[in-house]
């Protein structure tokens, strides 16, 4: 198991990406605290991962509060005693041209996305760096923020989403950099389209379908399991060397200058 008597915390756990990270992370040995305001949704996703044995604790959160995050992390270790996992998940996406992106919308989404991904970055890093100076012989913390394609990619349609996740591309590198002197590793990882509930509020017709796979190399779309793997592997200790960058998970979409035949 790769992160046997580990304590992790998944944000935007209830559903889609984050519910399948929380699940890796249980598989490999977590003890996993899942976050998200879906209270209902949430539920149902740790009763699945505690019924197959492991360890869950759902905690309803609103990422855009730090009063919320504070107890977020203390609901952590109130359960499972330390932090050494994040992943920073918890996403939202707009659906609204450029010129007419209301500026309500756009802090919406920024607020949730980067600012979100802020708060708990930064809560989380301070409990991991406490345990440093007073758990010396315990492996330093692990955080991976969830970016995007998009991150690079301008979407017009998706203006506010574009921001947010070339904003996480740069916190991953600050954050990786600020907090290398203190063995915590930060990296992030760059899904394409993945089939989750959120990908269903964008790809609205067969016609939109299309134009995605002709886009995507492999001619399919992703699944959160294996937005998961990566995720699991980047916490551990396997990419102990591995800091401040994004795994691009994406059918092949990044290197490509063209289109592909879509049958």
């Amino acid at each position: 198991m790769l992160h046997h008597g580990k304590s992790a915390i998944v944000t935007g756990a209830a559903q889609g990406i984050g519910r399948a990270c929380a699940e890796r992370l249980a598989r490999e040995g977590a003890r996993v605290v899942l976050a998200d305001v879906n209270s209902a949704e949430l539920k149902l996703a740790a009763d699945a991962i505690t019924v197959g044995g492991a360890t869950a604790v759902a905690v309803t959160c609103d990422v855009r509060s730090k009063g919320e995050v504070d107890a977020l992390i203390a609901d952590a270790i109130a359960a499972h005693g330390t932090l050494d996992l994040l992943v920073n998940n918890a996403g939202v996406v707009d659906d609204c041209p450029f010129l007419d992106l209301p500026e309500a919308e756009l802090d919406r989404v920024l607020s949730v996305n980067l600012k979100g991904a802020f708060l708990v970055g930064q809560a989380a890093a301070r409990q991991m760096a406490r345990q440093r100076e007073t758990m010396p012989d315990r492996a330093p913390g692990a955080i991976v923020n969830m970016s995007s394609v998009n991150a690079w990619f301008g979407l017009p349609d998706h203006v506010a989403y574009s921001m947010s996740k070339g904003g996480i591309m740069q916190l991953t590198k600050a954050m990786a950099v600020a907090l290398a002197p203190t063995g915590i590793r930060v990296n992030a990882v760059g899904p394409g389209t993945i089939d989750t509930p959120l990908i269903k509020d964008v790809v609205k017709d067969a016609a939109f379908q299309k134009k995605v796979l002709s886009r995507t190399p492999l001619g399919r779309y992703g699944e959160p399991a294996e937005i998961a793997a990566i995720v699991a592997w980047l916490l551990s200790q396997e990419a102990s060397y591995v800091t401040g960058t994004t795994v691009y998970a994406d059918g092949g979409r990044m290197p490509l200058n063209y289109v592909m035949k879509v049958d």
